[in-house]
């Protein structure tokens, strides 16, 4: 298999004029005023904002459309002993929209169950089945989290039954928005609300935080379930901008300090030291309790996150061996899904992967429409058998908005949703070759040839002598870090080795470089073995790399995460 070799991209240099002006008021190295200007803070006002943010610069929750709606019928519930059902969807952010509403209700009223439909058996949304369950269990009210927006024929099932529906969703609405007493999300065309990148997670916070300004409650009331909305923010990969930053913080400081007992023992358990950072978050936290709902039920992530001391050990344990069964059929399907792809006669000449086979597991495709993307860099998607149906998951490349390549499709689907740059999508069996024709004709007649070039988007050129303990200290309160506020990516160029590289269990590098008189700094590269003969020869080499702590006996030292070479 080819590498494919990625552009190095060096972000548009900051306006020298801001940059002076930064560094004259804050008094640091002109280069951490430049990545400051390059994302908008070129005032003191604004870097105080951006490295301490407030819980009091959250936007007014009543700004939502549908929101005021929606805690009246809450309150109303409430009022009259009414049964809610809390509804959420299978992944980190459904179970924990899920976890934070059941618990904050909870300290009002005892008349609430929750539930969460089976992946394997229901799918994605609200389910008749679980329309179902509350028409039997006498509820009232469902308030659907990180699901709903276009269920609008199970909203109205559910008020055929007498039961009303409060809906909680952050995806793209459809052309027809269902009739429940209220709909919060913010991408609806006619929203106000300021900010629209909240998780569903994040939403359900806000429902919270109204509820408590309408009653007059203390903050405590709602901030007590932060570290859930950081856990969401991190696991669904939303903007790290606005109000999931200043989320984001507080839940991060929660995590590391009074987690609720389910995440506290998951972090033991997993055997990470403290403190986490939001990558910790994203790679440690949110797979195991992805994992629940890939290769068993979601229910059992959601019992850890309710848990309390007692029995949060049992849960973890189950989930982190869930996990690590998920891990080795993730592997096992990479293999034969690449292996069809491979022997595939045309796949040369596409611009698209499809790829089906009948027994993958329903609950990992996902994750292999991811690695099949990074390995081809192209849109994929990845089928497999279900209920009689052929459903599957896409992955985008950036730059690419997926969800409208499917729309191009539409006519051979049975359903579909998500957004840019992920999807999920339902079809006949007979459609199949028919879809991967019309999905290969949209996307080609569409692209723009150079995204199909991965890219590596590179915010400054470093000398290494300007990094020092103090640099690196600023650079880690510019976090947390996320989608739409990466962690800066530095490139340093005449770089020489220090002295032989090591391969390290035969996919990584350890390194030492140096440039000119520059002090020598230990370089980590993982997965890049195969650039050891090209490094052993080189007279100097160009280098792409983040800069992180490294922790060896108690020991800290500022180490090179490399991402890239150019020789």
């Amino acid at each position: 298999m080819t590498k494919i070799e990625k552009r190095w991209v060096l972000k548009e240099p900051a306006e020298q004029s801001l940059v002076e002006k930064l560094q004259a008021e804050l008094k640091i190295e002109p280069s951490l005023c430049a990545l400051l200007v390059q994302r908008n803070i070129h005032s003191f006002d604004s870097a105080r904002d951006f490295f301490r943010p407030q819980i009091g610069h959250l936007h007014d929750p009543f700004l939502m459309k549908g929101m005021e709606q929606a805690v009246i019928r809450i309150k109303e519930a409430l009022e009259k002993n009414q049964r809610i059902l809390i509804y959420g969807d299978y992944d980190v952010d459904g179970t924990t929209s899920v976890a934070l509403m059941y618990q904050f209700l909870n300290q009002f009223t005892t008349n609430l169950l929750y539930y969460i439909p089976d992946r394997h058996a229901e799918g994605y949304g609200i389910s008749e089945q679980g329309i179902q369950f509350a028409a039997v269990q006498n509820c009232h009210l469902i308030i659907a989290l990180d699901c709903g927006i276009r269920s609008v024929d199970k909203v109205a099932l559910a008020s055929s039954l007498g039961i009303d529906f409060i809906i909680a969703d952050h995806h793209l609405p459809g052309q027809e928005i269902p009739a429940a007493i209220a709909v919060l999300d913010p991408k609806q065309t006619d929203c106000a609300y300021p900010f629209k990148e909240l998780s569903g997670c994040g939403i359900g916070f806000k429902i919270a935080q109204a509820f408590a300004i309408l009653e007059n409650l203390t903050e405590d009331t709602y901030l007590q379930y932060l570290d859930l909305v950081a856990l969401s923010i991190g696991a669904d990969l939303v903007a790290m901008q606005d109000e999931n930053r200043i989320l984001a913080h507080y839940g991060l400081k929660k995590i590391n300090t009074s987690p609720c007992p389910g995440i506290r023992v998951l972090i033991e358990q997993s055997g990470r030291s403290l403190p986490l950072s939001m990558s910790d978050v994203v790679f440690q936290l949110a797979p195991p309790i992805n994992a629940a709902g890939r290769m068993g039920h979601a229910l059992d992530a959601l019992a850890l996150l309710l848990s309390n001391s007692q029995d949060a050990q049992q849960k973890a344990s189950k989930i982190l061996n869930q996990n690590t069964q998920r891990k080795e059929d993730d592997q096992e399907i990479t293999a034969a899904a690449l292996s069809l792809i491979e022997h595939a006669e045309d796949f040369t000449q596409k611009k698209t992967t499809v790829v089906y086979h009948e027994s993958w597991n329903k609950g990992i495709i996902g994750i292999v429409a991811s690695r099949l993307t990074e390995t081809y860099y192209r849109p994929t998607v990845v089928l497999t058998a279900s209920n009689g149906k052929y459903t599957g998951s896409a992955r985008s490349v950036i730059g690419f908005d997926l969800y409208e390549a499917l729309v191009g499709c539409a006519d051979l689907l049975e359903q579909f949703g998500g957004h840019k740059f992920a999807a999920g999508l339902t079809l006949a069996p007979e459609n199949l070759n028919a879809f991967a024709n019309r999905f290969e004709e949209v996307v080609s007649n569409s692209i723009n040839p150079h995204l199909l070039l991965p890219e590596i988007h590179i915010d400054l050129c470093l000398i290494l002598n300007q990094i020092d303990a103090k640099f690196y200290r600023i650079l880690t309160q510019m976090g947390p870090f996320g989608p739409e506020h990466t962690c800066p990516l530095f490139m340093s160029t005449d770089l020489v080795l220090a002295e032989k590289p090591q391969i390290l269990g035969n996919k990584h590098l350890k390194l030492k470089v140096k440039q000119q008189n520059s002090i020598i700094f230990d370089v980590i590269a993982f997965g890049q073995a195969g650039e050891y003969q090209q490094l052993c020869h080189a007279n100097s080499f160009s280098m792409c790399y983040q800069i992180e702590e490294n922790i060896w006996r108690n020991k800290s030292t500022l180490q090179l995460n490399a991402k890239a070479f150019k020789f």
